[in-house]
């Protein structure tokens, strides 16, 4: 990362200003995303330097800290020391935007002149409108111009949702994730999140992972076979049929019996689905609203509705699903109901909110005129009024967990239900009038079910307590014993006579593996060279992302330091030869229990699980022969 121009002389005001405006009391420069670990911060981190125009001259510290405090009122009395400290910590502030986001890490280096900072991110664009965000604010604040945080924040939430990392349930993923010490990363050419290194990897997007059945996946997308499948098992399931035209849908329903179901036959989250159809005129309503072709009609079952969750094939939580609805004061329209109700804190409809938005669309319309109510009408006071028939979530539906009380039969039935499929989550939607009692007693029948179930409304439901189920998810493959990361060397100089040494050492005791290693001159796996990218992080992530890699080695000079950090998170040995002092910090980020051996002249120090040793090299001996006996002592301890 290069220094900042025209910043050396202590005291010196900028001979030119950055990217500040004539007006402005800041000036920023050299914003640097690092992936991963740099030497400014031990997580990936925006990094950028501060500088103070001196024209105008900034207000103090603490004015600012009293402003930001009507919003943020931990910074009320924080004591912040100078300018670049209040900057770091307005940017992580507003980084972890509405939803609390898991980022709280940042530091400030002071250069002289100027100050380079580090704050913890996670998606690189939504942390540059952060830092911006920031920028405007202090300015507005010593100028006095209008600023609104609020608008601001709604508009950084904004982005982050458009992020890879902006879905509910796979930030739930990634926030166990970093809870369990799980590496974590974005494929940004395969639109995958990454858990684990190498041969300990799995990959998915959201609830559908690497290790899923791409058949079985596909098969829950087709309804009406699911359907004949699961009866075909026993299995309770309502009787139905697939109709093309609304003349074949009025049949099946006068077949069947009223009142009917309605969705599509390739639907998800509850679009398009009309429950308790009573005549026709509804069922031409529920048909269109269903795609108007390749539509489900089937007897409406009675109840309440219910997804249970199944992890592994393991029974893991149940939650019901309640439609939206208001409560009148005698006083208000409908629709202001529905306004103030959608103001709700609870209703922010974010990535962590229990609860979303509620829809004002043709099914609520319809909804409300079969009880005698319009948009304007004024309901009653204590009048409850039902808002749709279906309880979809993302259209304002009411989530509450029942695990607790679900019945064991219940529990074995979703269970059974599962086994028939590898998948790692399942979701199995039922009609019943209570969990609690057994369905072989009758009043439960199973609506569909689900690959690649939403799992945050389990963590954090309107109502009840939350199951932790990304944990559960996560303990598939990274249980106790099954470690998410493959053994990472660390050196800050590497060549290929090293590399074949520790090749040949680690296959004399594992012959089956393979290793990856990454130096200024090659890319190796095992003693096989192969192509190396032209960027030299981008090689390091290609071997973490490889499944076949066993063990990695990598050289980290200082050059690469500086200017890209590193592509992963902690190391189990490092290796350092004449190191400077930027290449010091791969020492920060050795694992507990991991191995550092460090040269320096003829000196050797080697820290291994708490224990030091401190020797000097005979004038015929040879560093690599020590790091060699460390590589034979660490991989003699592995299975």
């Amino acid at each position: 990362m290069p220094e900042t121009p025209g910043s050396e002389e202590e005291g010196a005001v900028p001979a030119r200003r950055l990217n500040a405006r004539p007006t402005d009391a800041f000036d920023l420069g050299n914003l640097t995303f690092y992936p991963g670990p740099s030497p400014y911060l031990e997580r990936r981190a925006l990094v950028f330097d501060l500088i103070l125009t001196g024209d105008p001259p900034p207000q103090p510290v603490a004015r600012y800290a009293e402003a930001v405090a009507r919003f943020y009122p931990r910074f009320a009395g924080a004591g912040l020391p100078d300018h670049a400290h209040l900057f770091a910590a307005m940017v992580a502030e507003l980084g972890r935007l509405d939803i609390g986001l898991e980022l709280h890490r940042w530091q400030v280096h002071p250069r002289g002149r100027y100050d380079r900072i580090a704050v913890q991110a996670l998606d690189r664009s939504t942390q540059h409108q952060v830092v911006y965000a920031a920028w405007d604010w202090l300015e507005a604040i010593g100028s006095g111009a209008p600023f609104d945080p609020g608008a601001r924040m709604a508009e950084l939430q904004a982005e982050f949702n458009r992020s890879p990392y902006g879905g509910p349930t796979t930030y739930a993923l990634l926030a166990a994730a970093d809870r369990r010490g799980i590496p974590t990363r974005y494929l940004r050419d395969e639109g995958l999140i990454q858990y684990g290194y190498g041969r300990r990897q799995v990959r998915g997007v959201s609830t559908t992972f690497s290790t899923d059945s791409q058949l079985d996946s596909d098969f829950t997308t087709r309804k009406d076979d699911c359907k004949a499948f699961l009866a075909r098992r026993g299995f309770p399931v309502p009787r139905g049929e697939v109709v093309t035209r609304l003349e074949g849908a009025l049949a099946a329903a006068r077949e069947l019996g009223w009142p009917v179901a309605v969705k599509p036959l390739g639907g998800h989250k509850g679009i398009g689905v009309t429950a308790n159809v009573r005549d026709s005129d509804e069922l031409a309503a529920a048909f269109a609203r269903a795609g108007g072709q390749d539509v489900i009609v089937e007897t409406s079952l009675s109840g309440s509705d219910f997804r249970l969750l199944c992890v592994n094939g393991r029974f893991v939580a149940a939650l019901e699903r309640r439609p939206p609805w208001v409560e009148g004061d005698g006083i208000s329209t409908l629709d202001q109901l529905i306004g103030r109700e959608n103001a709700r804190p609870e209703r922010a409809d974010s990535p962590t909110s229990p609860l979303g938005k509620i829809l004002r669309d043709e099914a609520m319309i319809a909804c409300i005129e079969q009880q005698g109510y319009t948009r304007q009408s004024i309901p009653a006071a204590g009048a409850v009024v039902r808002l749709r028939k279906v309880a979809n979530l993302s259209a304002g539906g009411v989530s509450i967990d029942v695990t607790p009380r679900v019945h064991v039969d219940n529990q074995i039935l979703a269970q059974e239900v599962a086994r028939h499929l590898r998948l790692t989550c399942l979701g199995i939607d039922v009609i019943a009038e209570d969990l609690g009692r057994s369905w072989k007693e009758g009043g439960l029948g199973i609506i569909e079910i689900n690959a690649a179930p939403g799992v945050f409304m389990h963590v954090r439901p309107a109502l009840g307590g939350g199951v932790d189920v990304p944990g559960a998810i996560l303990d598939t493959w990274f249980s106790q014993g099954r470690p998410a990361r493959i053994p990472i060397f660390v050196f800050n100089a590497l060549g290929p006579e090293a590399i074949r040494e520790i090749v040949d050492l680690v296959l004399s005791r594992f012959p089956h593996w393979h290793l990856g290693a990454v130096c200024p001159s090659g890319v190796f796996i095992n003693r096989s060279e192969r192509p190396m990218h032209p960027d030299y992080l981008t090689n390091v992530e290609n071997l973490l992302r490889d499944p076949g890699i066993d063990l990695l080695l990598v050289a980290y000079d200082e050059a690469t330091l500086e200017r890209d950090g590193m592509a992963h998170e902690g190391h189990d040995m490092v290796v350092l030869d004449k190191q400077s002092p930027t290449e010091e910090i791969l020492a920060r980020d050795l694992r507990p229990g991991g191995t550092l051996i460090k040269l320096t002249g003829r000196d050797v120090l080697i820290r291994r699980q708490g224990l030091v040793e401190e020797f000097t090299l005979d004038p015929e001996d040879r560093f690599g022969r020590v790091f060699l006996r460390e590589v034979a002592l660490i991989i003699g301890g592995m299975g």
